[in-house]
């Protein structure tokens, strides 16, 4: 199973899931993925799904590809890879390689394609964000926001990711679910910046988020 979120400045507009087979993405209404955009061409994109192998292909020269900021004709797309086109972006992930954050370790990590997207995408960036367990038998513990991308919940649950962006962290869903909650607000498909002090709750799990001084 492939998902395809998909983003404008930070906002999520459209998700997609699909099984098998090919799946277009650009402007006009016969894609699988409708994007409306002058910058995005009728025809941008196309993505082959064959069994676990995700496969885009670039479809049009005056119109690029970026996969996680570098330019790409042709990729293997891997668990959380980013499709940049026009000021869009998607998400690409796939439920069968997912891996939940582990709060126990949050330091360690299985997942090779998230640890090279993080290497890539990562930015001089002084910001240096924290979020502080509240409830639970890891009450107190800090996890550090040190990747550009963290993802916390359990596959098949409740999934989140922080983004750290020139401007500060943003939350965000993968599963729209009303558990997920920021300052006691339902998150559901919206992408927002966070503050210091506002409190995260997944499903039981709260954490507090803070910016270091």
């Amino acid at each position: 199973m492939a998902k395809f979120t998909v983003y404008f400045k930070d906002k999520i507009i459209q998700s997609h899931l699909f099984d098998s087979g090919v799946v277009r993405i650009g402007r006009d209404e016969t894609n699988d993925i409708v994007i409306e955009s002058l910058g995005i061409a009728p025809a941008h994109a196309v993505i082959i799904i064959k069994e676990n192998s995700y496969v885009i292909k670039q479809l049009n020269n005056e119109f690029p590809l970026f996969i996680n900021n570098e330019s790409n004709k042709e990729s293997l797309l891997h668990n959380n890879d980013i499709i940049s086109i026009a000021k869009h972006t998607i998400v690409f992930n796939s439920s069968e390689t997912v891996n939940p954050f582990d709060i126990k370790n949050p330091d360690s990590s299985e997942n090779k394609d998230l640890k090279s997207l993080n290497s890539k995408l990562e930015e001089k960036n002084t910001l240096k964000g924290n979020l502080q367990v509240m409830t639970g038998p890891h009450i107190g513990r800090i996890l550090n926001l040190k990747k550009p991308i963290t993802r916390l919940g359990q596959n098949g649950s409740d999934v989140v990711i922080v983004t750290k962006r020139k401007n500060g962290f943003y939350i965000s869903t993968l599963e729209n679910n009303s558990n997920i909650t920021v300052n006691q607000q339902s998150l559901v498909d919206r992408s927002i910046l966070l503050n210091n002090n506002d409190v995260i709750t997944i499903n039981d799990l709260s954490m507090q988020f803070f910016l270091e001084k």
